[in-house]
């Protein structure tokens, strides 16, 4: 049964939100002479203080209670009270917030107790105002933090009971220009209201010679307590939230409620505006009316443009759901509506609007989603063909990345300055938004209509193919690369003309497929893991050279094993290198199973590797995880669905990565029966969408030793079915030899057996007079006790195979495998061993040495007797031969 593709832990990358206590910080900074505390650790607080003054441009002060381990353990009212009192005794504030954090919540912190705690242990202080406010950021975003804040402000303030002609304004997180022109139009209409909360000068003052630590704007308690006899409530939300101010004076106090979208856009302007007329008694304003005809104007003017729009809007929910009203309102088609709380109601308040404007446009693919991710938006921007982003600067990577304009509204904003200053309420603030979305459509199309022409008629055509020169008279490194593809016999099936080397440098493995089984001294097969022998970097330059001398044609280096290329890298890398050097035009090609690219895929392409294939057998972590007996990564073994999870993870990246440094890929999958089989053409699908070149699916060959050597293989024309299937998905390789890791040749003749031999050291002396001096030093040879080639990590008592390695002019090389009739299999053989040690001894003449993880004392009083050293470690094989040859 197909498994889906998850993530092992449910988490996510980017998220598109900021925490809860930045709402809460930013909702007490409209109190009047109030300073907030962070009952938490230091940490929060800076990381606040540095978002809200790098948005608002303003110094931001942000006291904290600093809990330590001590504090986390025994509790933190101690330094809670510790810092009120000296935040009271620095700042002397008529109001204080004291906000939670993650720390606080998770050791339950009973702040209101500590509160008045505090109050008992200092009465001189019960005329300051101290608010308790829940805000852990796992409770919620900064949208959640902002209207606790404010319900937290309301429900601690005892109320005014007496009617009164103040009218509740209660907001929606605004900048402080969009503060300002609420109280303004309330002024128009001769209304005055109570706003909740009022950041207009807190976080946009002016210029003055005198700091004051307090904020001296903002709404006052006294106003606050009016809030409970007003004659009506406007709550500025397009949303339900589990703590609304409204509803709660509407409860307690019997003050009409009245909730309504945030004034942005021609209809809910309108709407505001009616509104505040029947409040007033009186006809709206001429000046407004005057807005609103230039409002009507800038709307034809733009409207030619904005059909062009496919936009993705994210923040706030309030900012998004406004920004769409007004978008749509326009003629703009949000293709992706994004927020990064929980805001399940958006779909059922958006999709009508996006459907009407959708219906219009013949758009059939159009997304709402909350709890976003800027990696999802990103892929949901490039799959629906957005061409224009509006939200903070949070999205600007991946507005960059994809090529798009990005229109900054909401918070933060920290890349750009004034960010206090944009506005979006009102006609005048809805048409400046408005002009700069029109702008930034305006400037995307009118700099790529010629490539979407090109891309539409040319791309791809005759006269695209004949153009193979750059301007400047020099091939372009695209066409450099797309030459070398066509000459390369494994990615063009046009190619068999040409030939290709495999240098066999890279012996060692961090995975072991279950398919597979690396026979290094094999010269009867032709499959992937054979070679007859291994060579240094050295030896495989000088077998290059000397087969270029007689193959002309040949035009690729390979490096395909037989273990893998990415866990020999320095073999791998010098080997590389040193034939650049010698030949600057060759075509460099390498294998691998992707583990470790995401190491070594922006390396690769500064040595000049065009093409990459990656043994890719499964997307899906539970499939993987079945075709690996286990892999290693950084020091660890893993088996199962932690294998297949690392494994799918690190070869998607490492492909990512290799497109993105413009490196042909080609994808090998093994087919597997019972397995992978029905997976494939999703595979297939999943690396055309990343960017691969060609797919190569291959048929599972069983290999005698293997834990899959019983599993009978599909059919071949069961394979060519699959091929056919996944090539209306991707071109797919059906000329695929299964090659030798030391392969010579073209592909229908591999002379890599008559090749055998053509190493000359005495030759390479030559090439290297400087080394004509230097005396070979005599090797010395070691039996390494491993379970896969890599690490010394088995008792000599256990070894059914020892690894025979070579130390000679301080390089260390693999020479082969030796295997033996394991001694030690239990009590009930104990009298067999004196044989068996004996025949593992005479296995290994012409040692000088062993090395196992544990050998025992009469095992190593024979190999003494041999001359052989016996050597215990637990080590990486190179790293325990260097270390061994020095102490002979």
């Amino acid at each position: 049964m197909k498994s889906e593709v998850k993530p092992l832990v449910n988490l996510n990358i980017n998220p598109c939100k900021m925490c809860m206590p930045m709402g809460s910080a930013t909702a007490f900074y409209g109190i009047k002479k109030c300073m907030t505390i962070l009952h938490g650790s230091q940490g929060c607080a800076t990381y606040i203080r540095r978002h809200m003054a790098t948005h608002y441009n303003e110094p931001v002060d942000i006291a904290s209670s600093s809990l330590t381990e001590q504090g986390t353990v025994y509790g933190g009212s101690a330094n809670l009270k510790k810092g009120l009192k000296n935040l009271i005794e620095l700042y002397h504030p008529e109001v204080i917030g004291v906000m939670t954090t993650c720390l606080a919540e998770t050791i339950g912190e009973d702040v209101p107790g500590i509160i008045d705690g505090f109050y008992e242990e200092n009465p001189e202080y019960r005329n300051i105002h101290i608010i308790s406010c829940p805000s852990p950021g796992y409770g919620g975003s900064q949208y959640e933090g902002y209207f606790e804040a404010l319900y937290s402000i309301v429900s601690s303030v005892e109320m005014e009971a007496e009617k009164n002609d103040r009218i509740n304004v209660v907001t929606a997180q605004l900048s402080p220009a969009d503060t300002r022109y609420l109280k303004q139009v309330f002024g128009l209409f001769g209304l005055n209201p109570v706003i909740l909360p009022d950041i207009s000068d807190n976080l946009d003052g002016s210029h003055a010679k005198e700091y004051h630590r307090l904020p001296q704007g903002g709404t006052g308690i006294e106003e606050i307590r009016k809030m409970g006899g007003a004659r009506m409530t406007l709550e500025l939300t397009g949303l339900p939230h589990k703590h609304s101010v409204g509803d709660l004076l509407m409860e307690e106090y019997g003050v009409p409620c009245k909730k309504m979208n945030l004034p942005v856009g021609l209809r809910d302007t309108d709407a505001f505006l009616n509104i505040l007329s029947e409040l007033a008694g009186t006809p709206v304003p001429e000046d407004i009316r005057a807005e609103r005809g230039r409002y009507l104007d800038a709307m034809i003017d733009s409207h030619k443009y904005n059909s062009a729009g496919r936009a993705v809007v994210f923040g706030e929910p309030d900012m998004v759901l406004s920004t769409v009203r007004m978008m749509c309102e326009n003629g703009v088609m949000p293709v992706v509506c994004a927020v990064g709380s929980s805001c399940p109601e958006m779909k059922d308040l958006l999709l009508p609007e996006l459907k009407k404007l959708a219906d219009m446009y013949f758009v059939d693919n159009y997304t709402v989603v909350d709890r976003a991710d800027f990696k999802d938006i990103e892929q949901m921007a490039e799959t629906f063909h957005a061409n224009i982003m509006a939200g903070n600067s949070d999205g600007r990577r991946v507005a960059e990345k994809g090529g798009l304009p990005l229109i900054r509204r909401g918070f933060p904003i920290h890349d750009h300055i004034g960010g206090q200053r944009l506005k979006m309420l009102g006609y005048e603030g809805s048409m400046e938004y408005l002009d700069e979305i029109t702008n930034a459509l305006i400037d995307t199309t009118e700099t790529t209509f010629r490539e979407q022409l090109y891309d539409t008629y040319y791309k791809g055509s005759f006269i695209d193919k004949k153009s193979t020169v750059s301007p400047a008279g020099t091939e372009s490194q695209q066409d450099i690369i797309h030459k070398k593809t066509m000459e390369h016999p494994c990615y063009n099936c046009g190619a068999h003309k040409h030939a290709r080397i495999h240098l066999p440098v890279a012996p060692a493995c961090n995975v072991q497929c279950n398919y597979c089984v690396r026979k290094f001294d094999c010269p009867n097969e032709s499959r992937p893991g054979v070679t007859s022998q291994i060579l240094t970097p050295i030896e495989a330059l000088e077998r290059y050279r000397l087969v270029k001398e007689k193959m002309s044609n040949l035009t690729v280096v390979g490096i395909a094993g037989p273990g893998d290329a990415l866990a020999n890298w320095n073999e791998v890398s010098e080997t590389f290198r040193l034939i650049r050097e010698y030949d600057p035009d060759v075509t460099f090609c390498l294998s691998t199973n992707g583990l470790m690219l995401p190491v070594h895929a922006k390396e690769l392409a500064q040595l000049g590797v065009s093409h990459v294939t990656v043994t890719l057998n499964a997307v899906d972590p539970h499939i993987s995880g079945q075709i690996y007996k286990y892999i290693r990564f950084m020091g660890q073994s893993y088996e199962g669905d932690g294998a297949g999870a690392i494994m799918v993870s690190n070869q998607l990246a490492g492909i990512r990565m290799l497109v993105e440094n413009h490196i042909i890929v080609k994808i090998n999958i093994v087919t597997v029966r019972g397995i992978n089989e029905a997976h494939i053409p999703e595979v297939v699908q999943t690396v055309k969408d990343m960017g691969c070149y060609i797919t190569n699916i291959m048929q599972l060959i069983p290999v005698e030793g293997s834990a899959f050597e019983k599993l009978e293989p599909i059919s071949l024309k069961r394979i060519q079915e699959i091929r056919k299937e996944c090539e209306e998905i991707m071109p797919q390789m059906y000329h695929c030899q299964h090659c030798r890791a030391d392969a010579v040749g073209t592909l229908d003749h591999d002379q890599s057996i008559d090749l055998r031999g053509t190493v000359n050291p005495v030759q390479e002396a030559v090439r290297n007079p400087e080394e004509i001096q230097k005396p070979a030093e005599t090797p010395v040879r070691f039996a390494v006790a491993s379970k896969n080639g890599m690490i010394v990590d088995t008792h000599f008592g256990h070894a059914k195979e020892f690894y025979i390695y070579d130390y000679v002019d301080g390089e260390v090389r693999f020479i082969g495998r030796r295997s033996v009739d394991q001694y030690c299999k239990g009590v009930e053989e104990c009298g067999e061993k004196e044989d068996k040690i004996q025949k593992i001894i005479t296995a290994l003449d012409g040692c000088n040495g062993v090395i196992a993880m544990r050998i025992g004392e009469e095992p190593k009083r024979k190999l003494k007797k041999k001359g052989i050293i016996a050597v215990n470690t637990y080590d990486v094989i190179e790293d325990a031969v260097r270390k061994a040859a020095s102490n002979i």
